[in-house]
């Protein structure tokens, strides 16, 4: 059952759209890049950054993940 919690917290814990937009902008990361990541098309990543849709499902539990690995690694820098 923990797995399950787990997931329902990495999907809970999905940045706001600017925030995400953030992260990626201060890993130095395109949309293109991202999108190509996740299996998705570009537009779709801007349309998650610009809050007109949401990733659902396992793909917004990989999108919460890969933002969260980001954001740890540009934070990690000096």
């Amino acid at each position: 059952m923990s797995a399950l919690l787990e997931e329902v917290r990495e999907s809970l814990a999905l940045p706001a759209p600017p925030t995400a937009r953030q992260i990626r902008e201060a890993a130095g990361v395109s949309q293109a890049r991202l999108a190509s990541e996740l299996g998705v098309h570009e537009i779709t990543v801007h349309r998650w950054e610009a809050g007109t849709h949401a990733p659902q499902g396992a793909l917004r539990l990989a999108y919460g993940r890969l933002l969260s690995d980001l954001d740890q690694i540009t934070r990690d820098m000096p």
